[in-house]
């Protein structure tokens, strides 16, 4: 008997989150934090100290670099932080194994690829040109870039807006629960990046994305994107 079951397809659409998702950028966080420690004479942090927390922003790395500071002092950093990471962006971060072919294969499927990220735009712009991205990612959406960021679902929505697609025909892949509600609240389907950044309490299942995979490498077959 012949398999009447539909061809596996890649997505109309792929978005995805950057940092933990496409990018390992943790090496550059730690080298700002640690610039930030030393002008201060505090030893360097190791890159598991950072790590787990580098999806959620500069404000808990800032917590991790000086977790002594209240809320108040911490955010007085921020500007700090994001200051001296911009010396540092790209300098040290590499792309996560799997994730050039993944793209290449979306790209040769003619499937349309854009980043939604909580990070600065002015930031996620200027690593585009370092990857060779700036011709090839159809829509970047920084987490200032609207009124609204992740886990809101509006950047996910105008990202799809932008490339002409319908959310339900978009995935966006992320590493952190912030992404899969905000699909989820777009009406997009999902794959969590079990690649990229957690804390150890974290409990990804509970997160409900549509398909968990362990390595970007596996969406270069377009049997590990969701399926409508």
């Amino acid at each position: 008997m012949s398999d009447s079951s539909p061809a596996a397809r890649f997505p109309a659409g792929a978005l995805f989150d950057l940092d933990g998702t496409l990018l390992d950028s943790a090496p550059d966080m730690l080298a700002t934090v640690n610039r930030m420690r030393a002008s201060r004479d505090r030893p360097a942090l190791a890159l598991t100290d950072i790590r787990p927390v580098v999806s959620r922003g500069a404000q808990a790395m800032a917590s991790v670099a000086f977790p002594e500071l209240d809320a108040e002092g911490v955010t007085a950093l921020v500007p700090e932080f994001l200051a001296v990471y911009a010396e540092e962006l790209g300098r040290h971060s590499v792309l996560f194994d799997g994730v050039e072919p993944m793209l290449a294969a979306l790209e040769a499927a003619g499937t349309p690829w854009g980043i939604v990220t909580n990070k600065p735009e002015y930031l996620a712009a200027q690593i585009l040109p370092q990857l060779g991205w700036q011709d090839r990612c159809a829509v970047l959406i920084g987490g200032d870039t609207l009124a609204e960021r992740k886990p809101h679902p509006l950047p996910l929505l105008r990202a799809a807006e932008s490339i002409g697609i319908a959310p339900a025909d978009c995935v966006y892949v992320g590493d952190d629960a912030r992404d899969i509600t905000a699909a989820r609240s777009a009406g997009m389907p999902s794959v969590v990046a079990l690649w990229g950044y957690r804390l150890d309490d974290d409990d990804p299942v509970a997160w409900q994305g549509d398909v968990m995979l362990d390595a970007a490498q596996a969406l270069v077959d377009p049997a590990g994107w969701p399926q409508r």
